[in-house]
Order: structure tokens, then sequence, then C-alpha cells
């Protein structure tokens, strides 16, 4: 079964909590999720990350997302293959840097917020 991966701000914590749409969607699948940030450990508290549902993963900035490392280093860290990984990221350099290590990824246009579009992706991939 798949590991959904889930970008943690302005994606799935907004500047007013959880979105909770977006939440209610993910829980629909029996998949498990991961949350992903470069957030530090004082970031983790003041963007609340700290309290979230699922299973949190953090590099702190070193490196961040936009580096292929990080991913590389989340699947080794979770000893997962990027073919039992879906994604969604708002960061397009985000997007660009997990699609360079072959891991299948969906830009999700924070702005939009359109989860119609995300559980097609997430439909179609798991």
């Amino acid at each position: 079964m798949k590991t959904i991966l889930v970008d943690a701000r302005n994606t799935f914590v907004t500047k007013e909590w959880i979105f909770d749409d977006m939440k209610k969607l993910l829980d629909t699948y029996t998949n498990t999720k991961i949350i992903l940030t470069n957030a530090n450990d004082e970031q983790m508290i003041t963007l609340w990350l700290t309290w979230l549902p699922y299973e949190i993963f953090t590099l702190k900035h070193n490196p961040d997302k936009i580096d292929p490392k990080y991913y590389e280093t989340m699947l080794e860290y979770f000893k997962l293959d990027k073919n039992n990984v879906i994604y969604f990221e708002h960061n397009t350099d985000a997007v660009q840097s997990a699609i360079s290590v072959w891991i299948n990824t969906y830009h999700y246009n924070k702005d939009q917020k359109d989860l119609s579009e995300l559980k097609k992706f997430i439909d179609n991939n798991l």
C-alpha cells in the first residue's frame, strides 16, 4: 500500500490551523500519511506543527525540500521505495526536487484549494 506524503505549511496547515476539509479527504484513505516540512524546532511550535494528526518529518532546513537530498533522506529514514509513495506539495521548487528523485508528485495550488483535483491525483495514483 502506498504512503501519502503531505506538504505541511500552506497545504495541510493554513494560517488558521489544519485545513479541515483536506484532513477529511485524507482520512478517507487507509494509507499511511506522513507530513513533510522544513521546520526547525522553534518553527514546529510557532507554526502549530507539533499537534498534527499524522507523523511528521523534518530535516530542520538541513537541507530544505528544494534539495533532492531531503527526499532521499526521508525515503531512507522511513524505508520507503519511491514507487510506493505519492506526494502533494504547494512549492514549485520542492515539487521539482521531489520529481527529480522520481517521486510521483502533484503541485497543489494553495490559493485555489482544489480538493477535487487533489482527490483525482490520489485516486489515480494509489
